[in-house]
């Protein structure tokens, strides 16, 4: 019951922000959205923990029940409906059309991939490797699971906002997305590596990329119609889910093939099955990355250097192609 609150949740804020806002400001406004979703995550930790010093667990979820209630009550009372738009009886919003559409599955490997990975090792394994390998204590651990918490709320806001500015100057959220992910695989490896990093550094950049919902999401309501993109974000989510609980499985399998020492697994356990996530992810984001390079205009920057260095060309004369795709509703229910 509460995965199933959770996900309608999400997925009705996602849906209002698409109705309500403009597209170029969706990316801005899931992160505002996320980042104070993400709140809760950090209220799980050391605030948790003291609450549940005074009341225990049962006194913890009573409180949690009356803000969510209050919370409920308040969208229901004070948020106005928007007239939703009518689509012709003719037209099938069907997922079949959204998991036909090849930019879909150009993006979803590589954000399930990322994303369910980064949920999978914040919210299970992140503690049994600070524990087993980094050697921290309950109190050392509960203050890093508080400020990767922190980092999660931040990272949702940063993303946006980043995302929001390099619109404007013609950048794509595409392009972001990719950066993050090249810098999660990298954090990864800092991990995996044991590199002599604070242990914090890596997993904070973990931590940021568990918000990267922020840039997907907003990928995935430029793909497709408005009426469509609460769906579009639907399927996709379940892919998040899906990898995450692969992650979190298949990481306790591979754990399990080592015998653990005064009860805590080796550190080429954690490092084998983190591995191969990594492993994963990287085929993902060469299929993402390709198909957008081929996409660019090489031509362009050439023709710029050459009217540079020839007097008799004008530089004005330069331009790059611009394609510009009108998408409208088929019987088929593809657009």
């Amino acid at each position: 019951m509460i995965g199933i609150g959770v996900a309608a949740a999400l997925m009705a804020g996602l849906k209002a922000i698409v109705t309500w806002f403009p597209r170029e400001r969706v990316a801005l406004i899931n992160g505002y959205m996320i980042m104070l979703g993400a709140l809760g995550a950090v209220t799980a930790t050391a605030p948790a923990e003291w609450l549940m010093g005074y009341s225990g667990w049962r006194g913890l979820f009573e409180l949690s029940a009356a803000a969510t209630l209050a919370a409920a009550l308040l969208i229901f009372l004070a948020v106005p409906d928007k007239a939703q738009l009518v689509l012709p009886q003719r037209t099938s919003l069907k997922l079949g059309a959204i998991y036909r559409d090849p930019r879909f599955w150009r993006i979803a490997p590589l954000s399930a991939s990322c994303i369910g990975s980064a949920w999978s090792l914040q919210g299970l394994w992140a503690a049994p490797w600070l524990a087993d390998v980094e050697g921290f204590n309950r109190e050392a651990l509960i203050a890093q699971l508080f400020l990767m918490a922190i980092a999660v709320c931040l990272g949702a806001l940063l993303l946006g906002t980043i995302a929001d500015r390099l619109r404007r100057r013609g950048i794509g959220t595409e392009t972001l997305f990719a950066a993050v992910v090249a810098l999660f695989v990298i954090a990864e490896l800092a991990l995996i590596m044991r590199l002599p990093l604070p242990s914090l550094l890596p997993w904070i950049v973990v931590s940021i990329v568990s918000a990267a919902t922020v840039l997907s999401f907003a990928i995935i309501a430029e793909y497709f119609p408005s009426e469509l993109a609460a769906r579009a974000n639907g399927s996709l989510n379940v892919l998040h889910f899906g990898w995450a609980f692969v992650v979190q499985y298949g990481t306790g399998l591979i754990l399990e093939q080592w015998t653990p020492q005064d009860g805590h697994y080796p550190a080429i356990a954690y490092q084998v099955a983190f591995a191969v996530s990594v492993a994963v992810q990287i085929v993902a984001l060469a299929w993402f990355v390709v198909p957008w390079l081929r996409s660019l205009d090489w031509r362009a920057p050439a023709s710029f250097l050459r009217a540079l260095a020839n007097d008799n060309v004008p530089v004005e004369t330069v331009t790059a192609s611009t394609e510009i795709r009108m998408f409208e509703p088929h019987e088929s229910g593809e657009w």
